[in-house]
């Protein structure tokens, strides 16, 4: 074999050895059932109701911080329907505001709509955990791009939510967002 076989060779099986490292061990390796039997049970209609303060940070492809934000949330439920507006501002002095459309299921799945998704985002709650599936496209200024992005979301014994995002194009990660959120006393 020539010295351009053996190297495209070695190529693929280091990418398949990286691919299959990130389905077993990575962050795509959880499921919801990982989490079914632990307490506390993370209801979105109590969790993700009323007002919320958020804050995080966005890690760019090298894993460097590349953002820092705050946000204000307010989330109300009509039966199993939920409306959660967001306000962001990022360390830039930018804004971003979002409106997410919610409906659970009786089985604890999720259905979830907002005006930058390319299509319905698709969930499910278990345990203290709650996974969210959605295509989320950019603004034009950011390139337009369609990135397909897996959130989780865990409730901490106090009440506070710990999410981590990651952002994919093509399956390479483009981005991670971890932020906290914990509802605010309005008493």
């Amino acid at each position: 074999m020539t010295a351009m076989a053996w190297f495209l060779i070695g190529f693929a099986a280091a990418l398949a050895g990286l691919l299959l490292w990130q389905r077993l061990a990575g962050f795509g390796a959880q499921h919801p059932r990982h989490y079914a039997d632990q307490t506390p049970r993370f209801d979105v209609r109590t969790h993700l109701d009323g007002q919320i303060r958020c804050e995080g940070v966005i890690y760019g492809p090298l894993g460097r911080v590349s953002s820092r934000f705050t946000g204000e949330f307010e989330a109300g439920w009509t039966g199993n329907r939920g409306v959660m507006k967001e306000r962001f501002l990022y360390d830039s002095g930018s804004t971003q505001t979002r409106e997410w459309r919610l409906e659970l299921g009786n089985d604890g799945t999720i259905r979830a709509e907002a005006d930058d998704l390319a299509g319905p985002g698709r969930g499910i709650q278990r345990g203290p955990a709650v996974r969210l599936d959605y295509r989320l496209r950019l603004p034009d200024k950011a390139g337009g791009h369609v990135l397909a992005v897996t959130d989780w979301m865990y409730l901490t014994p106090t009440g506070a939510i710990v999410n981590r995002s990651q952002f994919r194009k093509f399956g390479i990660k483009v981005a991670e967002l971890v932020a906290t959120m914990q509802r605010v006393d309005t008493a």
